[in-house]
Parts: structure tokens; C-alpha cells; sequence
């Protein structure tokens, strides 16, 4: 009976989980349609390598998303046995709740080694291939790494300010540039117009700016001067690791967890960079076994909620991850200017929600009550009682 029991639970948690991981999937894609709105209108980038764009970047996204969708899988697979009073059923036979624990922690710890290995393989992989399609889009077209109203820093000791870029004849309006190549004098460039052109390699540009004006400031002697020109040329080395660590040519986020834990122990200062890196490593284990931890809290709630409509599972895991997102950030924060150990920081959500499961366990074991149906009531309740008012006339203070 308990075999049947653990099949019937477990096809009940596959269409919640997979309904949640395609809608949240689809939702985090849509955040990235502004610029691909923008590569495919103004600069004619084919429709092929933006599907390709945001294919790469689905495992980031998904390293977020399973762990939410094994939760409200389990959440909803037991919010649904409960609320058509197969809950009270089982306890009736003497199944308690830690009998249909195993098939739950099972779909979890399914979820939990697949989101590792997302974060350990398809992220790298993802994240490289982002930067070599942007290593190739700059080269064919330059304008596509500028930003407007935005200071560009992806070209080497050079910060370039443009106001508006004119997709269809490339020319630049407007320009702020802070060049700062020379160690001893800075330069700032203001310029109402500019072309950027390509030059014989891929990775280094052009820039032509007309009547515009130079402003050099040298550091050694404390002097500074002015000049004005009808046209001026600046040569631009595009640096598109400028983001990356320099001592090994990656990004934190391209690493291996072999190059990352080398990084770790050849570096030496103990600076943000560091502790950036760390928080990373840490990352690649803690965000996976959030699903084990948050399925383990979601069992209890949903064998224990009564007649509660999907609604309410809904909002409730919603809420949930809600909060595990923030304390995640917190800890991130903290843990990334090295205030708080960098291991405490990533690894505080999921001990804390594991223990927070533990004893919503215990108490649903127990049938004992945790007092959330009673304040979803109350909010409900509220929540009505402010739409009438507000529909009825001016809202009471």
C-alpha cells in the first residue's frame, strides 16, 4: 500500500512542478525582451542568435526556478489530498505524515541534484558562451555595446558617456569621455557628435568625434589645459573582461568549481573581489539544496491546511520563497564585504527553513495547528473588507 501511496503522491506533485517551472521560466525570459526588442529593431541582429542569447542564459534562471517549482509541486500535490480530505483518510488508516514523507524528500532531492548540476556545469558553460556571442556582436557591430545615458566602461582605461545612439546611420550625440590610459594626466572629452568605426582587429575601435573640446589635467604638476578641435580621432581597445578577474581571465561565473577553489587559495588579499568569489562557491551547493529544504517545509503545510483552495497554496509558497530570497539577499550583502563569514551568509536561509520544517513536522505529526490558515482568514477577510469600502466611495483613513 505504501509503494501505491508513493506513486499516486508523486504523479500528483509532477503538473504543479512542471506548470511552475515553464511559468516562471517564461517570466524571467520576458524580462530580457526589452533588449532583444532593441537587437532585432535597431541593429538587425538575427532572430537565430538571440533565440541563441537567451537560451544560455536559461540556466541562471533556472537555478532559482526549480528549487520554487519543487516546492509549490509539493505544496500543491498536498494542498490538493487535503483539502478533498485524502489527508484525513490516511490518518484514519494510520499513514501519518512522516509515511509520505520519503516520496516528497525523494522529489526534492530529484530536484535538488538537478539544480546542482545547473549551477556546477550549464552555468560556466552558459555564462562562456554568452561572451563569446557578445565578443562577436560587438566586433560586427559596435554601437550594440553602447549604452545610452549610461557610462560605458567596456573599452581599456576609457569611460564613454553618450546621450542618444542613432540606430539606423550609427552616429553618436552628445559625448562624455574620460580618458584615463595616461597615468599622470586625465583627459575629459566633450564632443556633440561622434562615429565609432571599426579598426583592423575585432576586439579595438574608432572613435571620431567633431568640434568638441579636450580638458587635460596633470596629476604630477597640478596644472590643467584646454583645447578645442573641429576633429579628433581616439583609438578604443574594446575590453570585454573587463568585468572578469584578470588573474586567471574569467569571471567568478565561468569557473569551474576546480579553477574557482584554485583562485580561492592562490589569492591573496582579502577584498571584495575575494569574497565575491566566495560567496559563489558557497552558492553552488547552498541555492541546490534549497529545494530539499524548502520541499521538507512544504510538506507539512499542505498535509495540514484543511479545505484551502490552490489559491492559498499558492500565495503561501510564493510568500515562502518571498522570504527565502530575502534572507538570501541579506546574507549575500553581508556576507560579500566579508561583515559576516561568507558560509553563514549563503548557508543561514536553508538552516534556517530546514529548521522551521523540522518543527512544522513535529507539530503537524502531532495535529497540532501553526496558525497560518487563521491569518490567511484575517488577511482575506481585511483584504475584502478594504475592496468594498473602496468601491463604495472614498476609502475611511
Amino acid at each position: 500500500m505504501n509503494a501505491t501511496i508513493h506513486r499516486y503522491l508523486i504523479r500528483e506533485m509532477i503538473p504543479p512542478f512542471s506548470i511552475t517551472l515553464i511559468f516562471f521560466l517564461f517570466i524571467f525570459l520576458m524580462t530580457k525582451l526589452l533588449e532583444v526588442t532593441n537587437f532585432v529593431v535597431n541593429y538587425d541582429v538575427d532572430v537565430w542568435i538571440i533565440g541563441l542569447m537567451l537560451l544560455y542564459s536559461v540556466p541562471f534562471f533556472l537555478q532559482f526556478v526549480i528549487p520554487m517549482a519543487v516546492m509549490m509541486g509539493v505544496l500543491l500535490a498536498f494542498l490538493r489530498l487535503s483539502s478533498d480530505n485524502e489527508t484525513v483518510a490516511m490518518k484514519a488508516c494510520g499513514i501519518s505524515v512522516y509515511k509520505v514523507l520519503s516520496p516528497a524528500l525523494g522529489f526534492s532531492l530529484l530536484g535538488t541534484l538537478v539544480t546542482a548540476w545547473v549551477t556546477v556545469y550549464a552555468m560556466p558553460w552558459g555564462s562562456s558562451a554568452i561572451k563569446q556571442m557578445a565578443i562577436k556582436l560587438a566586433a560586427s557591430s559596435l554601437e550594440i555595446g553602447l549604452k545610452e545615458r549610461s557610462f560605458n566602461d567596456q573599452f581599456e582605461d576609457v569611460v564613454v558617456y553618450v546621450s542618444k545612439v542613432d540606430p539606423h546611420s550609427g552616429a553618436l550625440q552628445h559625448l562624455f569621455i574620460e580618458d584615463r590610459r595616461n597615468p599622470k594626466v586625465i583627459s575629459t572629452i566633450i564632443a556633440p557628435e561622434g562615429r565609432l568605426h571599426k579598426s583592423a582587429t575585432a576586439l579595438s575601435a574608432h572613435l571620431q568625434l567633431t568640434d568638441g573640446s579636450i580638458t587635460q589635467v596633470d596629476l604630477a604638476t597640478r596644472s590643467a589645459n584646454a583645447v578645442h578641435f573641429d576633429r579628433y580621432d581616439l583609438r578604443l581597445n574594446l575590453q570585454l573582461d573587463s568585468v572578469a578577474e584578470k588573474e586567471n581571465g574569467k569571471h567568478r561565473s565561468e569557473m569551474s568549481l576546480t579553477e574557482m577553489r584554485d583562485y580561492l587559495n592562490t589569492y591573496e588579499k582579502r577584498d571584495s573581489r575575494y569574497y565575491r568569489t566566495l560567496m559563489d562557491y558557497h552558492k553552488k551547493f547552498s541555492i541546490p539544496l534549497a529545494g530539499l529544504v524548502l520541499g521538507l517545509l512544504a510538506v507539512p503545510l499542505g498535509f495540514q491546511s484543511g479545505g484551502a483552495r490552490r489559491s492559498y497554496g499558492v500565495g503561501l509558497g510564493l510568500m515562502l520563497f518571498l522570504l527565502y530570497y530575502v534572507v538570501l539577499t541579506a546574507g549575500w550583502t553581508y556576507g560579500k564585504t566579508g561583515a559576516v563569514p561568507p558560509m553563514i551568509g549563503m548557508w543561514a536561509p536553508n538552516v534556517l527553513f530546514a529548521l522551521l520544517g523540522a518543527f512544522f513536522l513535529r507539530r503537524c505529526a502531532n495535529d497540532r495547528g501553526f496558525g497560518l490558515d487563521q491569518l490567511y482568514v484575517w488577511a482575506s477577510h481585511l483584504w475584502r473588507r478594504r475592496v468594498r469600502r473602496i468601491r463604495g466611495g472614498r476609502p475611511r483613513p
